[in-house]
């Protein structure tokens, strides 16, 4: 009989954001290997999330219903605000109760919840870390709250390098208990051109307009103002290239990107959030990442497993990922030039834009698999388990 890794763990999420997304595929890939290879252990999981909707459970939320139809065990606890201490009790009984091997949390709330709980001391947990987004109040206060959570978890598990080295600054860890695990991409069937051809009638595309594309939330590191100046740079100085950018995504910056697009007078259409992104990707001639930091973005995976050839700013994860002028065209961040010049070669050079693809999607075939993203996590969550025991014997 298999060995089997009973998980718990907890997600601050009611929509499929990012971190819920790669939560959902660690538990479907690792489904998979159970099924499919001898030697890889049962991954028992359980999920506890938080509803802060004071009593309408007429919808449980995309994440609930995602993570039940994996046949997830799904517990939500009610809450009053973002860090209400007295869900502590219940949590606690979650964890009692399904008798974890290890915990597993994913963000500032659940990581200080696992502090203040004492449930540490009993059992083992591992503790994600996926970089903060922004830098005003709120999220220095998060940032403190997590140097005081993180250094009694058994391994710290972060998306880059960068962010290693500022966990070591900020929590006093070491390479022994943080560990980089950059995330992982499942391929999809290919969009049909059908699909294709009804959207660029849908957004009202001309046959010879170039797509440029970029994904993600509308805030200020994500610098999509930069490749508006970018974008709009590249419209004078090459005006034979008949492109319009396309920003899909939402977010508080959305109204002063408009304004902008507006003054500049660039083509750019807003889509807002597009729960399925695929048909964009298929849809585009580049992907253009211009964010001033990054962990491990999965947008640029997307593009990857779409063969979207990619620019991108040289920042966090992101040369960990891919190589400049191999897999991608990287540029500093915040150079609005260097983004147009970038943008202009990749349509402009036909045998550029395939090798980038080609490379590109080679390492999402090799490097980036959700099953190598899974067997890497099953071996961290082990070694945790593993000394937590070693300790408790002596």
């Amino acid at each position: 009989m298999k060995p089997t890794i009973k998980l718990l763990t907890i997600v601050e999420a009611t929509t499929i954001n990012a971190v819920a997304k790669t939560v959902l595929e660690f538990y479907r890939s690792a489904h998979e290997l159970t099924q499919t290879l001898p030697d890889f252990p049962g991954i028992e999981g359980c999920v506890v999330t938080f509803d802060r909707r004071h009593g309408d459970q007429s919808s449980p939320g995309d994440f609930v219903t995602a993570a039940s139809e994996l046949g997830l065990d799904v517990k939500v606890i009610p809450e009053r605000r973002r860090f209400d201490l007295s869900v502590i009790p219940a949590l606690r009984d979650i964890v009692a109760g399904r008798g974890s091997d290890l915990v597993v949390t994913n963000s500032v709330k659940s990581h200080f919840l696992m502090w203040r709980s004492g449930l540490w001391r009993k059992y083992p947990w591992v503790a994600f870390h996926h970089g903060y987004t922004d830098t005003d109040r709120k999220m220095r206060l998060y940032n403190r709250l997590d140097r005081w959570s993180l250094p009694h978890a058994d391994r710290l598990v972060t998306v880059c390098g960068a962010f290693a080295q500022e966990l070591m600054g900020s929590t006093g860890g070491s390479f022994e208990n943080i560990s980089v695990q950059h995330n992982a991409i499942r391929r999809r069937p290919p969009v049909s051109t059908v699909e294709i051809e009804t959207l660029r009638n849908r957004l009202g595309l001309t046959k010879a307009e170039r797509v440029v594309l970029s994904v993600g939330r509308l805030s200020r590191e994500k610098a999509h103002l930069d490749l508006l100046e970018g974008f709009n740079r590249l419209r004078k100085t090459k005006p034979e290239i008949s492109g319009k950018l396309i920003i899909v995504g939402a977010g508080p910056e959305r109204p002063r990107l408009e304004a902008a697009a507006a003054s500049l007078g660039c083509p750019v259409i807003f889509t807002g959030e597009v729960s399925d992104v695929q048909s964009f990707y298929a849809l585009a001639d580049v992907f253009v990442l211009p964010s001033h930091s990054e962990g491990s973005p999965n947008v640029l995976l997307e593009a990857m497993a779409e063969n979207v050839p990619v620019v991108a700013t040289a920042v966090g994860g992101v040369p960990e990922m891919v190589e400049n002028n191999e897999s991608a065209l990287l540029v500093p961040p915040n150079d609005p030039i260097s983004l147009a010049a970038s943008i202009e070669r990749v349509l402009t050079d036909r045998e550029l834009a395939q090798r980038l693809t080609k490379n590109a999607a080679l390492l999402v075939d090799t490097r980036y698999t959700p099953e190598n993203y899974v067997r890497s996590l099953v071996e961290i969550y082990r070694e945790a388990i593993n000394v937590r025991q070693t300790s408790v014997c002596r």
